[in-house]
C-alpha cells in the first residue's frame, strides 16, 4: 500500500456551502509499493459540508474516512470502513422510535446531575412539549424513583418488553423500579453492561423526541457501555463552579471526545445562593468556574441553576421544582438549558444533508 495526496478536491452541499464544519479523510491509494508494510494515513482537513457518505475513485479508494463536524463548540466524529458500512452501524445503535438520545454527565457525584436530568427531561416534555423519555443509567444508585416519585415496578409488553413508567408527562425506566428500596447492587462491570443493555433495548419506549440518559459518575464500564451501545446525538456535562469539580468535568468531556459523542455544552450547577432575606448573592462554591473552562475548552455554558431549597425539598419529595414552582427563577433556569439542548439538536440535524463531492 502506498499513500497518495489527492489535490483539488471540493466538497459542496447543495443548498449552500458551510464552511464551520471539517471534514478529515484518510485517503489510502490501491497501488502497492511497500508490500506488508502498512502506510501511516494522510490526513487532510477541508472545510465543508458535514455528511456521512462513501466514496470510490477509479484510482483511489476511500477505505476509510472519519468526518468531524462542530455541535454547539464540540465535535462529533464519524467513522466507516466500507460502503454501507456507516449507515448500517449508525441504524444497528438507535432505539427504535427514538429520535435523539442525550447523556446528562459528570466526571464525578454529588454534582446534581441526577436532579439536572430530571428537571430537564420534565422540561423537555412540558415547557417545550415533546414526546420525553428517562433513562436512569446509575445502576450502583438510582435517584429516578425518588425523583420522580415512582413506588412501582413496569409491567411487560407482549414481545416480553419492559413498559416504561409515566410520571410528569416523562416516560421512566430505572433499575431502582426492578429492587427493593435500600437493596444494594453488587456487580461486577459485565452484569452492569448486561443491565444497562436491559434498561434501554428491552424496554418499549414508543416515539420519544429526546431519551435523557442520567448517567452514572465516573468514566468507567458503565459509561463505555452507554457509548458503544446506543448512537448518542450528544452529551450535557454538569458540573459546580468548584475546580475540583470542574477537573472531574475536563476528565468526564475528554471521555466523551474519545468515543466520539459531541459536547452539547456545560451546565453549571449551585451557581450561586441568594439569601431570602438581603438578596446578598454568595458563591459558595466559586464564582464562573464553570463558564471559564467552558471558554477554555471550546463548548458552550448552556446554563447556570442556583442553589435553592426548592430544588432539594423537590427531589426528596418527589416532585421537580419545575412542576412544584413553575414560575421560579431556578424553573426558568432549567427552561434556558432545555432550550438551548434543543437548538444544538435541531443545528446537528439540519446538518445532516449529505454533501456532493468533486475532483477538478
Amino acid at each position: 500500500m502506498r499513500l497518495r495526496m489527492l489535490t483539488n478536491l471540493m466538497v459542496r452541499s447543495d443548498k449552500k456551502e458551510r464552511t464551520s464544519d471539517q471534514l478529515l479523510l484518510l485517503l489510502l491509494s490501491s497501488s502497492s509499493s511497500c508490500p506488508g508494510r502498512s502506510p501511516e494515513p494522510e490526513t487532510r482537513v477541508i472545510e465543508s459540508s458535514s455528511a456521512i457518505g462513501y466514496w470510490i475513485m477509479k484510482k483511489h479508494v476511500l477505505q476509510h474516512f472519519t468526518i468531524k463536524r462542530r455541535l454547539g463548540g464540540g465535535v462529533r466524529q464519524y467513522a466507516a470502513a466500507a460502503a454501507g458500512g456507516m449507515a448500517m452501524g449508525m441504524k444497528t445503535l438507535k432505539l427504535h422510535g427514538v429520535k435523539d438520545i442525550i447523556a446528562v454527565a459528570s466526571g464525578k457525584g454529588g454534582v446534581g446531575k441526577s436532579t439536572t436530568a430530571v428537571n430537564l427531561a420534565v422540561t423537555l416534555a412540558k415547557k417545550c412539549k415533546l414526546n420525553v423519555g428517562l433513562l436512569d443509567a446509575d445502576v450502583y444508585g438510582p435517584s429516578v424513583p425518588t425523583m420522580m416519585k415512582i413506588n412501582k415496578k413496569p409491567e411487560v409488553s407482549e414481545d416480553k418488553k419492559m413498559i416504561p413508567i409515566e410520571s410528569y408527562g416523562v416516560k421512566c425506566m430505572s433499575m431502582g423500579f426492578l429492587m427493593d428500596k435500600d437493596a444494594a447492587v453488587v456487580w461486577r462491570g459485565p452484569m452492569v453492561m448486561s443491565a444497562l443493555e436491559k434498561l434501554s433495548r428491552g424496554v418499549s419506549w414508543g416515539n420519544l423526541d429526546i431519551l435523557v440518559v442520567d448517567m452514572p459518575p465516573g468514566t468507567g464500564d458503565a459509561q463505555i457501555t452507554i457509548t458503544q451501545k446506543l448512537l448518542l446525538s450528544g452529551a450535557l456535562i454538569v458540573s459546580t463552579p468548584q475546580d475540583v469539580a470542574l477537573m472531574d468535568a475536563r476528565r468526564g468531556i475528554t471521555m466523551f471526545s474519545k468515543v466520539h459523542v459531541p459536547i452539547l455544552g456545560l451546565v453549571e450547577n449551585m451557581s450561586c445562593f441568594t439569601c431570602p432575606h438581603c438578596s446578598e448573592p454568595s458563591f459558595i462554591f466559586g464564582n464562573g468556574g464553570t463558564r471559564k473552562t467552558a471558554a477554555e475548552m471550546g463548548y458552550d455554558l448552556v446554563g447556570e441553576i442556583p442553589i435553592e431549597v426548592g430544588i432539594r425539598e423537590g427531589c426528596d419529595d418527589g416532585v421537580p421544582i419545575v412542576v412544584s414552582h413553575p414560575d421560579s427563577i431556578v424553573a426558568k433556569a432549567y427552561a434556558d438549558v432545555a432550550q438551548n439542548v434543543v437548538k444544538r439538536l435541531e443545528e446537528s440535524s439540519n446538518e445532516q444533508e449529505l454533501p456532493e463531492i468533486k475532483l477538478s
